[in-house]
């Protein structure tokens, strides 16, 4: 059985968001996402998602391709990540590309072209600033 991981903050769910999850399962059998914590995504990006954690664990747990989720508490803990869930392939967007090579030692790293025209941060800047569009 290939196990394929993933990681992500999944706020603002959207069609990008599916296309990946959906891609990533197909590339093996039993697909594993790691969702960030509300910590770790205002670390990141510097502020709090719009959904909570809890929240955000729960939409991507009903997904029909998503056989497991954990909450990503780190970056750091990456590669503890990948072992712990005896993942075979790691699958990022490929606004990642490249940044996550380190862990080729692990398993196998892919990216995977994101959705075009859509983007969390985007939806949210329109959200906030509808007369700016």
């Amino acid at each position: 059985m290939k196990r394929v991981i993933t990681f992500g903050t999944f706020d603002i769910f959207h069609v990008g968001h599916i296309n990946i999850l959906e891609r990533a399962k197909a590339l093996g059998d039993y697909l594993i996402v790691g969702v960030s914590s509300d910590a770790l995504n205002m670390s990141k990006k510097g502020r709090n998602p719009v959904y909570s954690e809890a929240d955000r664990v729960k939409i991507i747990s009903s997904l029909r391709c998503v056989d497991e989720v954990f909450i990503e508490h780190s970056l750091e803990l990456k590669g503890e990540y990948i072992t712990t869930h005896k993942a075979d392939l790691l699958v990022m967007g490929d606004d990642w590309a490249g940044r996550f090579d380190e862990f080729k030692s692990l398993c196998d790293v892919q990216y995977l072209t994101r959705t075009p025209s859509i983007s969390t941060t985007e939806i949210i800047e329109v959200v906030r600033n509808p007369l700016s569009q």
